[in-house]
Order: structure tokens, then C-alpha cells, then sequence
């Protein structure tokens, strides 16, 4: 069965996900809309891995629909010190603590960490996303 989004997260009405996934499984820009935390059901998680700042975690996922964190903001946690370099990191919805992305997965941690220099964050390729909860919009 295709992967859903699930009632108590989207917190608002809009269309059903389709019947068959392909990838990137798209959601219904009701996901963006507004929750009792901006457009999430409550703030951010207080403990958050590699030093993560709670407070530009919480803007960039509560407050903010479009763009993320400055570029390179990743390279000064604690991720690239901390991060077993042998075999795929899981990383969470800081907000649900459901897990999002597995990476790096078809490539070298090296690979995973030039790719995503290269961006300015973390760079998942499809086989890399949890698809069971994400989703991208029309407009990305």
C-alpha cells in the first residue's frame, strides 16, 4: 500500500494522497497550512542531535515555507565528527522524531559529504528518503 500522511501530522483538510506512489511522492499544499506551532502540530524536540540549534530547527520547520538554513550551516554541528562513516545515518523529523532520510546509501560517505558541500546542506537522493513520511510539494 502507498505510504500516507497521517491525519494527526497534516492537521488539516486537503486531498487524499493517489492510489500508486512514484517518487517523488507529491503532497497537497494543505500540508504547508497553519497548525498550533506555524505550520507544525507542536515546536521542535529540546534535545536535538549533533548540537543542532533548537531555535533555527524550529524556525526552518515551523516558520518558514520556503528555503531551509544557510548554506553550511550542517558543517558546524557536530554531524561530520559524529557520524559513522561506515554505514547509513538515520536522520529524523526534528518536530515527530519520525525517521526521514537514511544516507548515505548507493555511495560513499565521502560522496554523500561532497554532494552536500556542494549544496550548502544535506543531500538525499531518492533511495535515500523514508518515503512512509515525506513528501514534496508541486513547487519543491
Amino acid at each position: 500500500a502507498p505510504a500516507r500522511v497521517s491525519a494527526d501530522y497534516l492537521e488539516c483538510q486537503g486531498p487524499a494522497m493517489g492510489d500508486e506512489a512514484s517518487y517523488p511522492i507529491e503532497g497537497p499544499e494543505e500540508l504547508m497550512c497553519k497548525k498550533a506551532h506555524g505550520t507544525c502540530p507542536s515546536p521542535v524536540q529540546t534535545e536535538l542531535k549533533w548540537g543542532c540549534s533548537r531555535e533555527t530547527a524550529d524556525k526552518i520547520c515551523a516558520f518558514n515555507r520556503h528555503y531551509a538554513e544557510h548554506s553550511g550551516y550542517w558543517e558546524t554541528t557536530k554531524f561530520l565528527t559524529e557520524a559513522d562513516r561506515t554505514q547509513p545515518t538515520t536522520f529524523y523529523d526534528s518536530v515527530t522524531g519520525k525517521p526521514l532520510f537514511r544516507a548515505p546509501v548507493g555511495r560513499s560517505f565521502d560522496a554523500f559529504v561532497q554532494e552536500s558541500r556542494a549544496h550548502g546542506w544535506p543531500s538525499f537522493r531518492d533511495e535515500e528518503v523514508i518515503w512512509d513520511d515525506v513528501r514534496c510539494l508541486k513547487n519543491g
